[in-house]
């Protein structure tokens, strides 16, 4: 602080040693260590360059002095005139300790109206000689000149100003504040961190707290110093016991700085009794804003009682915002009944005076139905008036409102408006919301980087949601590039801050990808669920389901969807549906009959199809074409689908047209397929090829593989469309990629053959085939075999064409076995005998031992005749 104390003499200015030292800082000499940069701003401006120069003081004498003691006395006794009238009689004689006491009054307010454009003129005055106060006008001038007070801000001059109070080792916080520029730099003044920081040093060295505050904040994270946390913690642990020492002495501003040190963001991190405590000191000292913040922190730490007894007390003494907290805390109070009358009178009267925050509680209460307020028309009026005002919150709330209630008409350009407004004031959830529009594209175009940069800011500043919505934008890669490492990380951070949303997110993020770790998805999805995340529920019952990342159990599943179902998620009802269906293949089938008395559309359908195929009850037709119906009625495309099928099968042609034509219509891809197909071949319906491709691209696109491979043989051969090899084989390799392996089969055929519109490519096709074979479909199995016997396109091999041919007609292939029963017949010269005792012969030799079996056929194979026969048949290659 500055000093008091009555002037007695001249006082030098530096100790040599000390002036020396930090003469070598400034000069940059290398021998001292320091930085070699020299001066750090250009010179002084001529016009200030006598506040500079000089090297003969002032002449005063004791009686000067006694002069300018005298005349502080006589402020301290409140003779302000005669004070004054003493100073300006020394400034008529140009003594430089008058016009800086004069300076003093004016900038202080002091005696006279706070005037700081005057106290930067006495300052200047002060400076014109040299004096042994010179030091002190010097600290106090750059402060007014860094601050911009009473004069236009000037880094320039406020450095050699402070340079000049150094040189006089004032005791005061001059190294400091020449410090504090020299970190950073200013407008035309050089940054030189390490003279700062040793002239931060210094002065902490000799306990000054201001210091002892710069250099725990420059060494903390993001600090313009290498980051240090132990230094960082030990600067300010000194600097606490620095204000402690004042506090001790009832410093009411040192109290809510150690407030501060402890508070979430401060220092000394978050520990809410010690910044409890301090607010308390200092509410105990008189001042009315601490008493306000304890209480509300008090409130926020569970002391409830007390904490609003400390609000309605700073409140009562007209503490404006102690009314707004009082008044947000009676809506919400903490083991007991909202007091909303009370709470809006609080409220009402803070708006009275003044209070936008206030205004903003209020309106929020109001239109979320907070504590027994709901008024959406006067909330949204109260917020509007606070908007007009720029209150960030106001902008943020109303924001959200435009952009996503369902009780407000929405309006996204207005919405957007009201939060570019927000995140222009600094508001984080005006922010976030801005960027998950631009993410979205509502109210605005879709901007992917700008809603990075915009959620990106919200998360760096604690949204939590800000970091779910950027994780999961992440992981999904669609709007944002695939990241998944940042993905985990933000959806983590986000469920570590509490957004059970976002621990759903990442739990099936692992249990279901693009993670991979099922067994902390799982445990993540039971935290949440536990939490009341009924999302987390569906997820973790569908784990169950299938036994994903834990072990089957059909119980659990059934206990989490129902938990889901009972919170109201719409997903759980289908979900449940097929737990009910898989207990019923089970054999538990009243779990599926009560779901479909229940009016459950799927389980009507699982329940019908059930009846109809004898699983898990004895079969009844007729009750299963009943359930099938009750499900048909309730909108379920698969029971209008199934009916259609069996109709179909039974010869009720039209009927079956019927249902079929009412599943296409309700989006099932299988029946669009069956449709297509009928028309396309003209099977029980009058062919109509342009309706038969238009159903069966359509289900081919929407990714049914059968329906794919159809228009896949339809332009291989030309049947209805004229033939066009660019087209079959997309067709073909679509269905492939789906996993069919009768396509990997058919395109085989195809590029083998060449005999359709794809051209041969006798290496391709046989790799096709197989491949298709060696997965065991039975026609790439028929065709190998019948081509191994041929020798025509591929190299004679009997006994590989035995080998095939056997396998295929063990799983029933209708080619493959005629094919063997004809080359049995042949090689007996039986060409024209009964083929049913052929096949009886060739039952009889499957039942045998397997490799003898083909033993016999390799044998029989060895015939020409038989040869010849076998190789001739073709039916049902692709079946």
């Amino acid at each position: 602080m500055e000093r008091t104390t009555n002037w007695t003499r001249p006082t030098p200015t530096l100790r040599p040693a000390a002036a020396l030292v930090l003469a070598a800082w400034l000069s940059g000499c290398a021998a001292t260590g320091g930085p070699s940069s020299g001066d750090h701003a250009p010179p002084v401006p001529a016009e200030y360059a006598a506040w500079f120069g000089g090297v003969v003081e002032a002449r005063i004498d004791g009686n000067d002095w006694d002069a300018i003691n005298y005349s502080r006395t006589l402020i301290e006794q409140g003779r302000h005139e005669e004070a004054i009238d003493r100073l300006e009689a020394l400034m008529t004689r140009n003594i430089p300790p008058a016009f800086y006491e004069m300076g003093k009054l004016y900038e202080r307010g002091e005696v006279v109206e706070e005037d700081p454009a005057k106290a930067a003129q006495y300052y200047g005055k002060a400076l014109e000689r040299p004096s042994s106060v010179r030091g002190n006008v010097s600290l106090n001038l750059a402060r007014l000149y860094q601050e911009g007070r009473g004069v236009e801000r000037n880094d320039v001059l406020a450095y050699h100003l402070l340079r000049q109070a150094v040189d006089a080792n004032l005791g005061r916080d001059a190294e400091v504040r020449l410090g504090m520029l020299l970190a950073e730099g200013g407008e035309g003044v050089e940054a030189d961190p390490e003279l700062a920081k040793h002239l931060l040093e210094r002065a902490a060295e000799q306990g000054n707290a201001k210091a002892l505050q710069a250099l725990a904040e420059a060494h903390s994270a993001g600090g313009w110093l290498e980051e240090q946390p132990a230094e960082a913690m030990d600067y300010a642990q000194r600097y606490a016991e620095a204000l402690e020492t004042q506090a001790n002495r009832g410093d009411t501003g040192a109290m809510l700085q150690l407030a501060s040190l402890y508070s979430e963001d401060g220092l000394l991190g978050d520990q809410p009794d010690q910044r409890i405590h301090w607010l308390r000191q200092a509410a105990e000292a008189g001042d009315l804003d601490a008493l306000a913040r304890v209480g509300r922190e008090m409130v926020a730490a569970g002391e409830h009682s007390q904490g609003m007894e400390l609000l309605e007390e700073a409140a009562s003494q007209g503490h404006v915002d102690a009314m707004a907290y009082y008044g947000e805390a009676l809506l919400s109070p903490e083991g007991g009944r909202p007091e909303p009358v009370r709470a809006e009178r609080w409220l009402r009267e803070a708006i009275d005076r003044g209070s936008l925050d206030a205004q903003v509680i209020l309106g929020r209460a109001l239109v979320e139905g907070q504590g027994g307020l709901n008024d959406l028309p006067r909330g949204m009026n109260l917020l509007e008036q606070a908007a007009e005002q720029d209150h960030p919150l106001a902008l943020a709330q109303l924001g959200a409102l435009y952009l996503d209630d369902e009780r407000v008409a929405g309006q996204p350009y207005i919405a957007v408006d009201y939060l570019e407004r927000g995140h222009q004031l600094g508001h984080p959830w005006a922010t976030q919301q801005l960027g998950a529009a631009y993410l979205e594209g509502r109210g605005v175009a879709p901007e992917p980087s700008r809603a990075e940069e915009l959620l990106s800011e919200a998360a760096a500043r604690g949204q939590a949601g800000a970091m779910r919505l950027l994780g999961e934008a992440y992981l999904s890669g669609e709007a944002l590039e695939f990241h998944p490492s940042r993905g985990e990380e933000l959806l983590r951070q986000a469920a570590e801050a509490g957004d059970t949303t976002a621990m759903t997110q990442l739990g099936e993020a692992y249990l279901e990808g693009p993670l991979d770790d099922p067994s902390q998805g799982v445990d993540l999805l039971t935290q949440a669920a536990q939490q009341g995340d009924a999302y987390a529920m569906v997820v973790l019952g569908r784990a169950y389901r299938k036994g994903n990342g834990v072990e089957r159990d059909l119980d659990e599943a059934t206990r989490w969807l129902t938990r889901a179902q009972e919170a109201g998620h719409e997903s759980a009802d289908d979900a449940l549906t097929y737990v009910q269906r898989d207990l019923g293949a089970q054999g538990d089938i009243d779990a599926l009959v009560s779901a479909a008395e229940d009016g459950h559309p799927g389980a009507m359908a699982d329940l019908g199809r059930a009846f109809l195929d004898g699983q898990g009850v004895e079969r009844d037709a007729a009750r299963g074409e009943r359930w099938l119906e009750r499900a048909h009625e309730a909108g379920h495309a698969g029971a209008a689908a199934s009916l259609g099928r069996m109709h179909m099968d039974r010869g009720s042609h039209q009927r079956g047209i019927e249902y079929l034509e009412a599943a296409v219509a309700r989006g099932h891809a299988g029946a669009r397929a069956d449709l297509g197909e009928a028309y396309l071949t003209g099977n029980h319906v009058e062919r109509d090829v342009e309706r038969g491709l238009e159903l069966v691209t359509a289900a081919a696109e929407a990714g049914s593989p059968h329906a794919a491979f159809t228009l896949a043989e339809l332009y291989q051969e030309g049947d209805g469309v004229e033939p066009d090899a660019e087209q079959a084989e997309r067709w073909y390799r679509q269905a492939i990629s789906s996993g069919a392996r009768y396509a990997k089969a058919g395109l085989g055929r195809a590029l083998l053959r060449g005999e359709g519109a794809v051209a041969q490519d006798v290496d391709e096709g046989l790799q096709l085939l197989q491949e298709a074979a060696d997965q065991g479909d039975p026609g790439a199995q028929a065709t190998l075999g019948r081509e191994y016997l041929r020798g025509e396109i591929l190299e004679r091999d009997p006994e590989k064409g035995a080998d095939y041919l056997y396998e295929s007609a063990s799983q029933g292939h209708a080619s493959a076995r005629l094919a063997l029963a004809e080359a049995y017949l042949s090689a007996r010269g039986l060409e024209r005998a009964n083929q049913e005792q052929a096949l009886l012969w060739l039952d009889e030799v499957f039942e045998s031992e397997g490799q003898l079996a083909v033993e016999t056929l390799r044998q029989l194979l060895t015939d020409e005749a038989a040869v010849a026969a076998a190789s001739d048949v073709e039916v049902a290659e692709d079946e």
